[in-house]
């Protein structure tokens, strides 16, 4: 018997400098919000530091590399350099990256469906054949193995109890809002929090139209008022001088689930304060200095409202005070959704396995 041969270990050449330049370069893009000279100079700043650059390859270089490669663009009138779909392509990627590469494989999952139906791709599990089983689920090559091992090779018997029946897992379609705080306490007390969210509404985004394209995500902003922003502007986001309008964000949402023809719809809400502001007429009602009744009655009302239609809201709160906890906690309980009380380090991995566990579940 022919026994196994090894050879010497031969690692991978590691990355050219152009390469780890730009993986650099579009994390920073992220911080900067796609301001392409800020990015830049501290870059410089980052390389007079730790040396990133080498004698034959300089910054100036990289920059060339960067117009000849397509991933910036260079206004011949005014001199303005800005990025390109590549480059806004590429920060997705790496917001993608970054949050599934800490993430742990899991098979849980109970996402629920209104919608009776077959499996959309196959498992790796099987599992023997049961009265009611479908043809088109039999692996042959299990059951003809089985029939062989059962009976002999001298002439072919297969019986029902040899069949091996492969499962399939349901991809359920989903229609995901993704609500982001960009009041100014996003970055208040010397926390960037909005950096955090853009990358995982940039990930979840990148997830989405890759892997399930089938589904639907929007993106939903809200401060003093609430509106859409596209996927390719999620780099360029920016907190305002804003209250929070927490009802504003959550009656677009609905506004746009109405509109999806999916069966399955939900809300993602990432916030860090409480709801301060309400719009009445054109008039804008605002109260700092607590939780006002007014406001959270409204958000509540909206709640329940949600439940009925059976978008379940999961709401992101980057906040640790008490009476907020009580006030998420009395919002979430309306709806029955679900609560994350996330620092920023895990928030990613939070939405993550939230969306990821509702995507898909074994049919039998």
């Amino acid at each position: 018997m022919k026994g196994f041969q090894f050879t010497g270990f031969r690692p991978e050449k590691g990355k050219s400098t152009f390469e780890q330049l730009l993986e650099l370069f579009i994390q920073l893009l992220t911080y900067t919000n796609g301001d392409v000279g800020e990015a830049l100079q501290w870059l410089n700043q980052i390389d007079r530091e730790y040396e990133l650059t080498r004698p034959d390859y300089g910054m100036g270089d990289f920059i060339d590399d960067l117009k000849s490669k397509g991933y910036i663009d260079e206004d011949p009138g005014n001199g303005s350099i800005k990025i390109t779909p590549k480059t806004e392509q590429g920060i997705r990627k790496r917001s993608l990256e970054e949050f599934f590469g800490k993430l742990k494989k899991t098979r849980q999952g109970n996402h629920q469906t209104f919608k009776p139906g077959g499996g959309d791709e196959q498992s790796p599990d099987t599992r023997p054949f049961r009265f009611g089983d479908q043809i088109e689920q039999i692996d042959f090559t299990e059951s003809i193995r089985n029939a062989q091992i059962n009976h002999g090779i001298e002439s072919f018997n297969m019986q029902e109890d040899d069949l091996q029946i492969r499962e399939t897992d349901f991809k359920a379609q989903t229609s995901t809002v993704l609500m982001i705080d960009i009041s100014h306490s996003m970055i208040l007390y010397g926390e960037d929090r909005i950096t955090p969210a853009k990358k995982v509404a940039m990930a979840l985004s990148e997830l989405i139209t890759t892997k399930y394209p089938k589904d639907t995500l929007d993106i939903v902003v809200f401060g003093n008022d609430a509106w859409p922003v596209e996927i390719k502007d999620l780099p360029y986001l920016q907190v305002g001088p804003f209250h929070t309008n927490t009802v504003a964000g959550l009656e677009l949402a609905m506004d746009i689930l109405r509109r999806r023809r999916n069966p399955n719809k939900q809300i993602f809400m990432i916030t860090d304060g409480k709801p301060t502001c309400l719009k009445i007429g054109k008039r804008y009602y605002k109260n700092s200095f607590g939780l006002d009744r007014k406001i959270t009655t409204r958000c509540l009302n909206l709640a329940a409202q949600c439940k009925k239609l059976k978008i379940p809201i999961t709401t992101f709160m980057i906040a640790s005070d008490p009476y907020l906890q009580r006030f998420v906690n009395e919002f979430t309980e309306t709806n029955q959704g679900k609560a994350y009380f996330a620092s920023l380090d895990h928030l990613g991995a939070f939405i993550f396995k939230d969306f990821e566990s509702g995507k898909r579940k074994t049919l039998y």
